[in-house]
């Protein structure tokens, strides 16, 4: 693509006779490359500096100045010339042209507001986006929503103890932070609101259309707000499907370690062993609730069926290494031959 030392020799052979490949040197402090024309005195009968001086005369090349210096003949490239032919190169360069990249990032919490953690990972997947649509790659920008937990059985109690949805319009995420943080503050000393937390994620469960009709708005306000940054940000998604949306197909995890011989029970709980530096991955509690994994395990087999991804890339804070180590030694042990193209980008 650049080979100026062929192109050198290849127009300098006619002038230096007995020009050898060789002769072309890389740069000096003078120059990009040159031809010292010591060797060729003997052979024209002329001294160094006079040989050099014709051949600078006789030697032209596009895109590169030639001169005589003290019986060298100096060979520079002319830099902008160089930076536009290698721009353009760079630009129909389309390596990944057939390739389908997914990138899980950002993440946001539902209820919760945009903090510098989830900053960090925007950036970072926005940018690994565009560097892989540059390359030609057809790019699925994720943003996996925490949508799940009884967390939100607990909002939903305290916003119909202390809410209003006419202030919920107004003030938006701060009105649902402000509920969060009351619940939990309350939570601690009533047994009661505690139990009315656990119901109300039951329902939510179950698709009891209120409490499902409430989680909806409670996402739909988070998401209001963290759009306003990634608008900002000149961020775009194309999924916005989040911990919630695999919870009904963690049964058919479930049924694929059953069938290799990889779920086992333990306390009452179902976890997959995996190595002895590793700890057992827990797929559902003894009170028969999936597990992040389980979920995340879901969200793999979903993208790598609906997507076929050639990677996968889960730009996530490092101190969720040991998840994502514990992640993809399940779907090695389930023997997925694509787990080898899933990354954490920590």
């Amino acid at each position: 693509m650049f080979d100026y030392k062929t192109l050198i020799y290849e127009s300098a052979k006619n002038v230096l006779d007995g020009l050898d490949p060789s002769d072309v040197t890389a740069a000096d402090a003078f120059c990009d490359y040159c031809i010292p024309c010591f060797k060729f005195a003997k052979i024209l009968r002329k001294s160094p500096m006079i040989i050099a001086a014709d051949a600078a005369k006789a030697i032209s090349i596009e895109g590169i100045k030639t001169e005589a210096l003290n019986g060298y003949l100096n060979f520079t490239v002319e830099r902008e010339g160089f930076i536009a032919h290698a721009l353009s190169e760079i630009g129909e360069y389309k390596p990944l042209e057939d390739k389908t990249v997914c990138l899980d990032y950002s993440s946001v919490n539902i209820a919760k507001p945009f903090h510098i953690g989830h900053l960090m990972t925007t950036v970072i997947g926005g940018s690994l986006c565009n560097i892989y649509r540059e390359l030609g790659a057809k790019v699925v920008g994720i943003n996996h929503l925490g949508d799940w937990g009884t967390q939100f059985g607990g909002l939903i109690s305290a916003y119909r103890r202390w809410g209003d949805e006419a202030r919920l319009n107004e003030r938006g995420l701060d009105e649902l932070l402000e509920l969060y943080v009351r619940y939990h503050s309350e939570a601690e000393n009533d047994e009661v609101i505690a139990a009315e937390a656990r119901e109300w994620s039951k329902k939510i469960e179950s698709g009891d259309p209120y409490a499902v009709g409430l989680f909806e708005k409670f996402k739909a306000t988070t998401l209001e707000q963290a759009k306003k940054v990634y608008k900002r940000l000149n961020i775009e998604f194309d999924s916005y499907l989040g911990e919630s949306f695999y919870v009904d197909k963690v049964p058919a995890v479930e049924q694929r370690l059953e069938k290799k011989g990889l779920l086992k029970m333990s306390d009452g709980a179902e976890i997959v062993e995996l190595s002895d530096d590793m700890p057992p991955a827990l797929i559902r509690r003894s009170d028969g609730a999936s597990l992040y994994i389980a979920r995340d395990l879901a969200a793999a087999y979903y993208r790598h069926e609906n997507y076929d991804f050639d990677k996968c890339l889960y730009v996530v804070a490092s101190h969720q290494a040991l998840h994502f180590k514990q992640l993809f030694k399940v779907l090695e042990l389930l023997g997925e031959p694509w787990e080898r193209e899933m990354i954490h980008v920590s």
